[in-house]
């Protein structure tokens, strides 16, 4: 395989909320494929790119012209041309985010020539529910997913349960507030864990995002608890998060999903 060359652009830059940024990146003078919503695409940055000011230091590279590369999940639609929309968050003692922190709108990087991962909806029956659950960067697929699937209106259900330490870091949090307001199928459930440290205050759900399963908070939304017959259930984030809400899923009858072996519960770890 030939040197790794930045073959896409920087559009846009979006500071989402400190540490967090939303990223569109466009192929150059090339078309990005067709990818299911829940992929992720790979991005990379050679060694010698310079890093955000707020990352840890780090020794001066061995190979200045290494390419860094990493995965992320594709937060745009599949219906979308043209750019992809990425969701990130500073890993300050990381490699390759503090350099994509430090990129500004026109900067390029490199683009993976194809998407990637299968925590896609392809093995959701549609008369299936959907319930998302995610923390921090872990709604990037959902969005996709959501800008992608969601028919307003439609008898398919969706919801999102979404959980961050403080309200700021709930991505996407506008977006899918007006959602809720315009799709009466889809509910969106935010939390925080910590609820002290707003600067206003908090007047939503407060604790883990497992909470809002374990206390009914959903099938009050729904006028009926979810069940193995009738939804299945994405988890994305933290690994912590994961293997509770699995052992709770789990005891109510539902089976993590593998091709061989379906089941309602799919799963995708963010490190």
């Amino acid at each position: 395989m030939g040197k790794l060359e930045p073959n896409a652009i920087l559009t846009r830059r979006i500071e989402a909320a400190p540490g967090l940024v939303i990223l569109r990146v466009a192929p150059d003078g090339w078309t990005y494929p067709q990818f299911r919503p829940g992929q992720f695409a790979v991005l990379g940055l050679p060694a010698r790119a310079p890093r955000v000011a707020l990352s840890d230091p780090e020794p001066a590279p061995e190979d200045p012209d290494r390419m860094i590369r990493r995965a992320y999940s594709i937060a745009s639609s599949s219906l979308e041309r043209g750019e992809l929309e990425l969701y990130v968050t500073l890993v300050r003692s990381g490699e390759l985010t503090p350099r994509l922190f430090a990129l500004s709108p026109g900067d390029r990087l490199w683009l993976g020539p194809k998407p990637a991962g299968m925590f896609t909806l392809r093995d959701v029956p549609p008369e299936r529910h959907v319930v998302l659950v995610g923390t921090g960067t872990g709604l990037a697929p959902y969005m996709s997913m959501l800008r992608t699937e969601l028919a307003c209106g439609g008898p398919q259900r969706f919801a999102v349960l979404a959980g961050a330490r403080h309200s700021w870091d709930l991505g996407y949090s506008a977006e899918l507030i007006t959602m809720a307001r315009l799709c009466p199928n889809f509910t969106y459930l935010p939390t925080v864990s910590r609820p002290d440290a707003e600067p206003a205050p908090w007047g939503g759900a407060t604790g883990y995002v497992q909470a809002l399963w374990t206390d009914g908070a959903l099938a009050r939304a729904w006028g009926s608890k979810p069940t193995p017959a009738d939804t299945h259930v994405f988890l994305c984030g933290n690994p912590a998060m994961i293997d509770d809400m699995t052992l709770l899923l789990e005891r109510e009858g539902f089976r993590e999903h593998a091709p061989r072996q379906p089941g309602e519960i799919h799963v995708e770890r963010y490190w």
